[in-house]
């Protein structure tokens, strides 16, 4: 019995381990070009926003932060709603290890950004300048590990990120002060170039499948 316990165990093991092998095999067609535009278009309204009634975003770094992180959340929202609900539909089966597949390389930048942001807040709050451009090189990093389940082009936007991540930088240090717009134009527009290379990829009837 216990043999037979056993192997039914091994079994299943072995079946979930092939899933996920196939899943990260498998290209990811779970990102809705609607919904990553969108994201673009959060930045800039939330950039907007500070930039009218933020006189000195500098002076007020837990606002500053604060609302671009209900921000992130609200993005990363929706791209997760929207990846979960089209992979039912594309991937079958295989939805769920397609999911868990494409998050999986952004997780230790994500982890590395808040760990990041907590380590500047406690320890060096005069430093926190340096996070809208260090957040921006995590994303690019997090997408050029992700390059094996999403569509070839990415590494473009993953590049992008990491450029204007080191221009931000750059920018930043002859000031030293936050700026909306540093954070807020390079999201935009990498979140806008991740929309054209999904609709490019998928092609029409599928990239706006979402619309």
């Amino acid at each position: 019995m216990r043999d037979t316990h056993g192997d039914l165990d091994k079994a299943l093991a072995d079946i979930v381990a092939i899933r996920m092998q196939i899943a990260r095999d498998t290209a990811f067609r779970g990102l809705g070009t609607a919904t990553l535009a969108a994201t673009g278009g959060l930045a800039l309204v939330v950039a907007g926003a500070q930039a009218l009634l933020l006189d000195d975003p500098t002076a007020r770094p837990i606002l500053f932060f604060g609302l671009w992180i209900g921000a992130a959340v609200t993005a990363c929202a929706l791209i997760g709603f929207e990846a979960v609900r089209r992979s039912r539909r594309v991937h079958s089966g295989l939805a769920d290890a397609m999911v868990f597949s494409a998050i999986e390389g952004f997780l230790p930048a994500g982890g590395a950004g808040l760990c990041l942001g907590l380590v500047f807040a406690r320890f060096a709050p005069d430093q926190l300048w340096m996070l809208p451009g260090l957040w921006q090189v995590l994303v690019g990093l997090g997408l050029f590990a992700s390059v094996r389940v999403l569509p070839r082009p990415v590494p473009l936007a993953g590049a992008w990120y990491l450029l204007a991540g080191l221009t931000v930088l750059a920018l930043a240090s002859e000031t030293r002060h936050l700026s909306p717009w540093l954070m807020g134009l390079p999201f935009a527009v990498g979140q806008g170039l991740m929309a054209l290379i999904i609709h490019r990829h998928a092609g029409h009837g599928d990239a706006d499948a979402d619309l």
